[in-house]
């Protein structure tokens, strides 16, 4: 049976790298994105979105492929924790639950990053 053939690590990098494939293709075509970049105050915010674009795509797709898997989460676990800092950490403010509820899949993403680092770094 397929399901049977596939591995933990390889239902966490097809998961993982849909994430981010999706998410770096949206920031290359959704305009609301766009103006949510200009609202985080960053220098350059529609350029840097497009580098953020660019390189989730091209790690999500190179762990999708099983190649260079532990260098590719490196800059994915960089974007997650830049993304927590500048958009969940301000919601502290309003209370730890609106937070945890804010930030859950950012936390969730960054553990299977970690996960798979750790993981195929060994190999």
């Amino acid at each position: 049976m397929y399901f049977q053939s596939l591995s933990t690590f390889k239902l966490l990098r097809y998961a993982v790298a849909y994430v981010f494939i999706c998410s770096g293709i949206m920031k290359l075509v959704s305009e609301n994105l766009g103006t949510f970049f200009i609202s985080l105050g960053l220098p350059f915010p529609l350029q840097l979105m497009v580098i953020v674009a660019i390189v989730e795509i091209a790690c999500g797709v190179l762990l999708l492929l099983e190649k260079s898997v532990s260098y590719a989460t490196i800059p994915l676990i960089v974007i997650m924790i830049t993304a927590f800092l500048l958009t969940k950490v301000p919601v502290l403010h309003t209370g730890f639950l609106p937070f945890a509820f804010e930030a859950r899949l950012d936390i969730v993403m960054l553990i299977l990053l970690f996960i798979l680092f750790s993981h195929y770094h060994k190999k």
